[in-house]
């Protein structure tokens, strides 16, 4: 039986602390003194808004339903968007200081908004009206920035590595049994060989920037630090770089191959036997692949340093408060019950992924991929680092930069040598705009 305890236990000391409750300066989970505090009686309407599809809105709307026993003065009005128009909407909606009460936030979107003073300062009400006790503080520490925390994760994610056991039992290849970035080069080279140019053990890891990300951070370094600092120069980034120079040589996926297939990666379609992702990417590798397929693997991402707390957990998603609500405690109350009631547990389940709230997870029910992740969030927990700084105004760019360099890479169509200098000159326009 899986033990949500264990995991945030675990994750916890990973970090480097037991479970530290934020306003734990404040009394432990009481209230600091001088909160905000909610009158129930009061007749309030909340604008929510969120991204997602029908499923997710008929699924919201069972939360407010349940929401409102508890609450019944409390008017809830929900509006939902495709990702990219709900962003759309949002930049819109912030030019005219007018954002929805309650949020559902992405991380890359959280220091832009933080910084230019359109999210609500949630310190105050953390350890009250929003419940710390099931959130541990390497939880809640994901949605502070400069020191303020301006947005909750309803759910995280991990860096880890997919693979396909349909592939490797045709390969006749044992599962990645863990080791160094060389050693999954010489992994994905057997697969590759044993397929008989069927398919490939793996795609260039050099080509995502979360790659890197992660041996930075083994290192002792971030990509930027919240000041926007990189950490690292054109000589890691080159290093980097020509370290999957093996793999754009036959071992990885022609990138022909990968064009050809897209939008679709090589590891939806059975091109490769491995692919390094967030692990709440398995529904759609599962569904993408089809008939024949239920299950994959799971397992950690290559080592670079051994000990290094190199991974870390990632916000599938968040919730945030406009700064300017005319209802900030009643804004508080529902984002508290989103994330952290059993209702919301049971009913979103993991539609949002991994519920971040022990009290939410306790009453989702997991399917088997979904307590697989469970599972793999826990067996990483000696890796389990502190997050890094919020991502810098700009990051998206970057990453897309990075990502495009990464595919004229394995076209050969730009040496190292130019990539990194034209990575550097985009980095520059980004963190001076």
């Amino acid at each position: 039986m899986f033990s949500r305890k264990r995991v945030l236990g675990a994750a916890a000391v990973a970090a480097g602390a037991a479970l530290v409750l934020a306003g734990c300066a404040g009394g432990g989970g009481d209230a600091p003194e001088g909160e905000p505090t909610f009158n129930p009686d009061e007749e309030v309407t909340l604008d929510l808004a969120f991204w997602g599809n029908d499923v997710r809105a008929e699924l919201y709307n069972e939360v407010i339903a349940a929401f409102n026993e508890e609450y019944p003065n409390i008017t809830v009005n929900s509006s939902f968007l495709a990702f990219p128009e709900f962003w759309e909407k949002r930049q819109t909606e912030a030019a005219g200081g007018n954002l929805p009460d309650v949020m559902q936030f992405d991380y890359s979107y959280l220091r832009q908004y933080s910084e230019n003073e359109l999210l609500l300062d949630l310190d105050p009400y953390i350890g009250g009206i929003i419940e710390s006790d099931p959130l541990p503080q390497n939880i809640l520490d994901i949605g502070v920035v400069n020191d303020t925390t301006y947005a909750i994760p309803t759910s995280t994610n991990a860096w880890g590595m997919y693979t396909n056991p349909v592939l490797l039992e045709q390969a006749g290849v044992e599962e990645f049994g863990g080791g160094t970035w060389e050693d999954y080069t010489e992994w994905m080279g057997e697969v590759t060989d044993a397929s008989g140019g069927a398919f490939w053990g793996g795609s260039d890891f050099t080509g995502r920037i979360q790659n890197f990300e992660l041996q930075l951070r083994a290192e002792g370094s971030d990509l930027f630090s919240d000041e926007g600092e990189p950490g690292f120069d054109e000589e890691r980034l080159a290093e980097f770089w020509e370290s999957g120079q093996d793999i754009r040589d036959g071992i990885g996926v022609p990138q022909q191959r990968v064009e050809e297939v897209a939008p679709l990666s090589p590891f939806d379609t059975a091109l490769t036997a491995s692919e390094l992702t967030w692990d709440n990417f398995g529904s759609g590798y599962l569904g993408n692949l089809g008939e024949g397929y239920t299950e994959l693997g799971l397992v950690a991402p290559p080592i670079t340093e051994e000990g290094a707390k190199d991974l870390y957990l990632k916000p599938s998603m968040l919730h945030a408060i406009s700064a300017n609500t005319d209802h900030p405690e009643a804004a508080a109350t529902l984002v508290n019950f989103l994330i952290n009631s059993p209702q919301s547990g049971e009913i979103f389940g993991t539609n949002r992924g991994i519920p971040a709230s022990e009290t939410a997870l306790e009453a989702a029910e997991l399917d088997p991929l979904s307590q697989q992740i469970a599972d793999y969030e826990a067996s990483i927990a000696d890796r389990l680092g502190d997050a890094p700084p919020v991502p810098i105004i700009g990051y998206g760019t970057l990453e897309e930069k990075f990502r495009q360099l990464g595919t004229e890479l394995n076209f050969g169509t730009v040496t190292v040598e130019d990539a990194v200098t034209q990575f550097f000159a985009e980095m520059d326009v980004v963190l001076n705009q």
